[in-house]
């Protein structure tokens, strides 16, 4: 058994949080207003092919269910001042063993730019190694993905690889991804 991720927890200007029953009202209306943002770096992502209210009630229950197993915890980001979503980050496990997370994230098209995300990963990350005790964290994102390039890189992680032409695009061509990685010791010592 795990170390209990907390259901919820703040930074300065943030209140993030697990997604839970009733959330699928404005998870769907999110989720369509992010659909086209999505669609080049994020097509994979839980939010890009909700098709309804009903969709997105059952996803967010289905989301709080692995959070309560442990399988995998999808956190809401929301402004403190103006309650509004500004970000959804993803924190899942890789090997419990090592232990090692991987983190992921996107940011809500309206409140890019502004270190949302950014203030958000460095909030997780303080959970993933105090509370989840993990060694290592990684992050994988598209090589053309400046926004999330920088997210990573003011986040302190170190660059360990690149993975080539390792994802189709909308388009029909290919992109490369990076990887990104943090260790306790790093973490620990900025």
């Amino acid at each position: 058994m795990h170390p209990e991720f907390p259901t919820h927890f703040e930074s300065a200007r943030l209140y993030l949080r697990c997604y839970q029953p009733g959330d699928g009202e404005w998870y769907y209306a999110m989720s369509q207003k992010n659909h086209n943002h999505l669609m080049q770096y994020e097509s994979e992502n839980v939010a890009f092919n909700i098709t309804s209210e009903e969709a997105a009630e059952e996803l967010v229950q289905d989301l709080a269910n692995g959070w309560m197993k442990g399988t995998c915890f999808f956190i809401g980001a929301f402004d403190k001042k103006t309650g509004k979503f500004v970000a959804q980050i993803y924190v899942g496990p890789v090997d419990r063993n090592l232990p090692e997370f991987e983190i992921g994230y996107f940011a809500d098209v309206e409140h890019e730019g502004r270190g949302y995300v950014t203030e958000a990963i460095q909030a997780t990350l303080g959970i993933i190694f105090s509370q989840l005790n993990a060694h290592r964290v990684r992050l994988g994102c598209s090589e053309t993905n400046l926004r999330s390039i920088g997210v990573a890189e003011r986040c302190n992680m170190t660059q360990e690889g690149r993975l080539r032409e390792n994802k189709r695009n909308p388009d029909g061509t290919y992109s490369s991804s990076l990887i990104y990685g943090v260790l306790r010791s790093e973490y620990q010592a900025r």
